[in-house]
């Protein structure tokens, strides 16, 4: 994060040359007049602001490119419009006079071709990377990973020092052009120096230079990132700054000033780029949705499996089995001998305990990953092309772990998919981009004072409702009670790991249970339609559960395997209670939301009474597992006869007053399903806790015997 930070503070005060962008890029400034330049540039303001954060709070990585680029573009087509309308002489036909298609086209063009290129460039070097050094990497003879750093440093050193350094405004005439001449000659210089102390850095310091070559990559890439990034963020500002200027020293009327002015070159003050890098440097430290962005991006690019956040659908299948289709197509053309070495380079380390902690990929692919995406971005900026820094970065790592064969048959539909729905959102940021700036130009331009202050007012309210709103959900995800898999290799240990995951669910159970009942009996609708949030989260996180038996199994002991019994039992219990909590929570939120007949006086009092009768055994049920007292789980199972007992009384009274008073088919089958399965739920919770009482005394009984043979 240090390394990160100095990085954009040294990209900040070389992005000058990037800022002509946001002046000239997309319209020709000397066809507007300097009131309609800042409706343009007020409206480009309000909305990225709303719309970036929009896309942090969902957690989905989206293009501040992207973004700026189309709100320029909707709404200077905006006020271009409104002046052709306004001109009896012009038509809609004079559009490419007030905006500039060439550049507009280009970046637009830029940015999509990024994809492919990033996406080709990092699959392309990480595979030979791959090839060459393979998962045992640290096996390799030194000169491997000195060579390997030699080209990484060198290709970073030139992008970002020739290319980047070279723009920045306070670099003089004389030392940029001693770094621009001579560039393949200081490249070779670079990469034999670079190699060599590579190779003496290992030797002499023995430090694990991929380490080394991911410091130096953080850094780089930071520095194409503020390079690149910072035209987005303050290009605009800066650009209606130039402007009032310009303006204010003419003495002209706003209305009649024409914004020529913007067609010349600015250097941007080092002091303004500076104190820009400094705000992006205390988002990157503070911002919680910086960190949940970064997450989705190292998920889908995760070695191991993890909880898949993107549903497959009918375009990621079809690509993956096409790509499967090409892949065997290629395998039979490919020589034997040539698919043995390679199979044999991507080999993966054994699957060790806690491999779900793992980190999410490892350190060849972290620096190939950094290195490409940097060099990549800062070709971008050299050309003054404002190249979406989170397409190349995001579409980078996609390849990479691609060519990593990261994408197994167990993951790829997910990845796909996820990929798919993070372009999609780019795509939807172009387009809402477009029409929301264009709307609020529309609004400044007729509205004019009142409508500027009324929007500031309606950006600063959402702006704090999505704060709030989303330090609440950070706030509710900290405090649930987490489901935590199990890592112990033994029974015993199993059963005390398990214990806390048990509380739990009986807890949140209870709480469901007695939401849906409380629910159904006023006909709360919203209290209803959270239930079913908090039953499908619960059944998610058990499904994580299950989903970890693999490695469980692999992490036992030899003589503990009676405790994978133990434990998929366990699971198995905790899944029928699941079910019978989301059942009830389904039928209840449908009853109501279907606007059915409402449950009668005495059917609510009895699911009260049940529900009371209910809370006390999840209670008790919770309180015992959570002082891991096996007495008190003995004395709910002997509750167990009595609540059976009640349960049948009331589906015996329904169904004596379906024969004699009951009119309402719905209103019985709801009262019949919720009866049903509450019994489901209590068998379901009574074999969980006969399967924990019976196990625990088995585990104990062998510990005991050997004390008292002592």
């Amino acid at each position: 994060m240090i390394v990160a930070s100095l990085g954009v503070a040294v990209g900040a005060l070389t992005s000058s040359g990037m800022m002509e962008v946001a002046r000239k890029g997309i319209f020709n400034p000397g066809e507007f007049m300097f009131d309609e330049i800042m409706v343009i540039f007020m409206a480009v303001m309000l909305t990225d602001i709303l719309l970036l954060d929009f896309f942090n709070t969902l957690g989905m990585p989206t293009s501040t490119t992207v973004s700026i680029v189309f709100e320029l573009l909707g709404a200077s087509v905006a006020v271009a419009l409104i002046k052709i309308y306004s001109n009896s002489e012009q038509s809609i036909i004079d559009l490419a006079v007030y905006i500039n298609n060439s550049k507009a086209i280009e970046i637009i063009l830029g940015i999509l071709l990024s994809v492919v290129v990033a996406f080709t460039i990092g699959a392309l070097i990480q595979y030979v990377s791959r090839l060459l050094l393979s998962f045992k990497f640290q096996e390799k003879p030194s000169w491997y990973g000195a060579v390997f750093s030699g080209v990484a440093n060198t290709s970073i050193l030139y992008f970002i020092l020739i290319k980047g350094v070279k723009n920045a405004s306070f670099m003089s005439a004389e030392v940029s052009s001693v770094i621009s001449s001579n560039p393949v000659a200081l490249i070779g210089i670079s990469f034999i120096v670079l190699t060599l102390l590579s190779y003496l850095t290992i030797h002499l310091f023995k430090t694990n230079i991929y380490t080394v070559i991911i410091v130096i990559g953080t850094f780089a890439l930071a520095v194409a990132f503020a390079g690149n990034d910072l035209v987005n963020f303050i290009g605009v500002p800066i650009a209606a700054y130039n402007s009032y200027e310009a303006w204010s020293a003419s003495g002209a009327l706003p209305t009649e000033y024409v914004m020529t002015a913007l067609n010349a070159p600015v250097k941007t003050q080092p002091i303004l780029l500076l104190a820009a890098g400094l705000i992006m440097v205390l988002t990157l430290w503070f911002s919680s949705k910086a960190r949940s962005v970064v997450k989705t991006s190292v998920d889908l690019s995760r070695q191991d499996e993890v909880k898949e956040r993107f549903e497959p659908n009918f375009l990621s299948r079809t690509i993956v089995r096409a790509t499967i289709g090409i892949s065997d197509s290629l395998n039979h053309i490919l020589p034997k001998s040539y698919k043995d070495w390679a199979d044999k380079q991507f080999v993966k380390p054994k699957v060790v305990a806690k491999a779900h902690d793992m980190p999410a990929f490892d350190l060849v692919r972290a620096a190939v990953n950094l290195m490409v995406a940097s060099v990549l971005i800062s070709i971008a900026t050299s050309m003054k092309l404002p190249l979406s820094t989170t397409y190349v970065t995001f579409m980078v790592a996609m390849g990479t772990s691609l060519a990593d064969r990261a994408w197994g048959s167990e993951s790829a539909v997910y990845r796909v998919a996820g990929v798919l729905n993070v372009i999609g959102g780019w795509f939807f940021t172009a387009f809402s981009a477009f029409a929301a700036a264009a709307i609020m130009a529309y609004i400044l331009y007729y509205g004019q004072g009142y409508a500027l202050v009324g929007l500031l007012v309606l950006a600063i309210l959402l702006l704090l409702r999505s704060f709030l709103s989303h330090r609440k959900s950070s706030k509710m995800l900290k405090e649930e009670d987490q489901l935590e898999k199990a890592e112990s290799s033994s029974t015993q240990g199993v059963i005390h790991e398990s214990a806390s995951n048990i509380a739990s669910v009986v807890k949140r159970g209870n709480k469901i249970y007695t939401s849906a009942i409380n629910g159904l009996a006023v006909q709360d609708l919203k209290l209803l339609k959270k239930n079913r949030k908090q039953i499908e989260k619960l059944s998610s996180e058990i499904d994580d559960l299950r989903d970890n038996i693999f490695y469980f199994i692999k992490n036992l002991e030899e003589p503990s395997l009676s405790a994978s019994n133990f434990y998929i039992n366990i699971l198995g219990y905790l899944q029928d209670m699941t079910q019978s909590l989301d059942y009830i929570s389904k039928v209840s939120h449908k009853h109501v939301n279907n606007n059915h007949k409402k449950l009668k006086f005495s059917q609510i009092k009895e699911l009260k009474d049940l529900d009371i009768r209910m809370e006390a055994l999840f209670s008790a049920t919770q309180a015992a597992f959570e002082s891991r007292s096996f007495e008190q789980i003995g004395a709910v199972l002997t509750e167990k006869t009595e609540v059976y007992n009640l349960v049948r009384d009331k589906i015996q009274k329904q169904v004596e007053r379906t024969r004699t008073e009951e009119s309402s088919p719905k209103n019985t089958t709801l009262y019949f399903s919720l009866l049903l399965e509450t019994k489901d739920l209590l068998t379901a919770m009574m074999n969980l806790l006969e399967e924990y009482y019976n196990s625990h005394d088995s585990s104990v009984e062998p510990a005991t015997i050997a004390t008292e043979d002592e």
